[in-house]
């Protein structure tokens, strides 16, 4: 069966809607890792001023996937819940406590060291759950009757747990690129120093999980339709071509450049795994068009569309354009911008 226009439109939105998220909290999850592998408090205030004005409005995009799917495509939705529980649940509490760990640091006192913990913790959890899920996801999610088929744990394998760790390292990586494009001085430098290490780390987790997938975890990939569809190998070619010219211009110092091509790298992984898995939206059981609600309510839900998504996409550019360039008022300062 082919899918409606309607469910084409629904399934893009969510698509966009997820690279999105992946980019914009993407980087902020980053810097939270980033956030725990330094100990120098100044450099840790200017970290959060770098994410500050932006880090909860990037988190719309996330409630507008789960809103989309739960309404336009509520199969898709009750599987990936069962399937995924516990990451689910791991990803809000760590989503939670490191947004009160951010709002809570510069009033804690003695207590900071918790909050600090805290926030660099909830970001790996993160980043850690939403890798692992996509790992469980290019290994096929097993439905029978349009309902998860496998248990609590069915996504804790070694190939999701190298992808968990490589997404990590991906979103410490556009943290990098964040800090090196909104900083200056001592911290631009020790974003600099840091960002060839990430893209070893990167590189290292990915070689690992293409050899398990070959070897102990073999199904992690042979059920895809890359293999038939040659054209898709050139998606990964640009993902290692992105990460080389983020480290030829970390070293030439372009402060401009790290931080979109770590966007082109994910967006290229992106594009990998759409060819990995189209038409499947549940990966390998259920397709798009089989996943899709009945075409009266996708209309329905259209009109709502049409006038929200536009509105949040707009305003999110607005709050990227109005707090552009470095911010070096609070670089020097070092405090956090709503309190100077």
């Amino acid at each position: 069966m082919e899918p409606s226009n309607l469910t084409l439109f629904w399934a893009g939105a969510i698509a966009l809607s997820i690279f999105i998220y992946v980019v914009l909290d993407g980087f902020d999850l980053g810097v939270g890792v980033l956030f725990g592998t330094t100990n120098e408090d100044t450099r840790r205030v200017q970290m959060m001023n770098a994410i500050a004005p932006f880090w909860d409005g990037n988190e719309t995009w996330l409630v507008i996937i789960g809103a989309s799917l739960f309404a336009a495509f509520p199969v898709v939705y009750a599987v990936f819940l069962s399937a995924f529980y516990l990451p689910v649940l791991l990803m809000l509490f760590g989503l939670i406590f490191r947004g009160i760990a951010f709002e809570f640091r510069d009033r804690a006192g003695s207590m900071r060291w918790f909050w600090d913990r805290g926030f660099f913790l909830g970001s790996v959890i993160v980043a850690f759950v939403q890798g692992a899920a996509i790992g469980a996801m290019m290994r096929g999610v097993p439905v029978a009757n349009n309902q998860y088929a496998g248990d609590a744990f069915g996504w804790l394998h070694p190939f999701p747990v190298l992808t968990g760790i490589g997404l990590v390292l991906g979103y410490a990586l556009l943290g990098a690129g964040w800090l090196v494009l909104k900083s200056e001085g001592i911290l631009r430098d020790w974003a600099y120093a840091r960002i060839p290490w990430l893209i070893g780390g990167v590189f290292l987790a990915l070689g690992l999980a293409f050899l398990v997938s070959l070897t102990v975890d073999a199904g992690a990939i042979a059920q895809s339709n890359l293999r038939d569809r040659h054209w898709g190998i050139a998606f990964p070619i640009l993902a290692v071509a992105a990460l080389i010219g983020v480290v030829t211009c970390a070293r030439a110092r372009r402060d401009e450049l790290p931080f979109p091509l770590t966007v082109l790298f994910f967006l290229a992984s992106y594009l990998t795994l759409g060819v990995m898995f189209w038409p499947f939206m549940v990966p390998y059981s259920i397709t798009v068009a089989d996943a899709a609600a009945p075409d009266v309510s996708l209309g329905f839900f259209f009109y709502g569309g049409v006038i929200v998504l536009p509105v949040i996409f707009f305003y999110s550019i607005g709050v990227y354009y109005i707090f552009r360039g470095k911010d070096g008022r609070a670089v020097r300062r070092g405090r956090h911008p709503s309190h100077s």
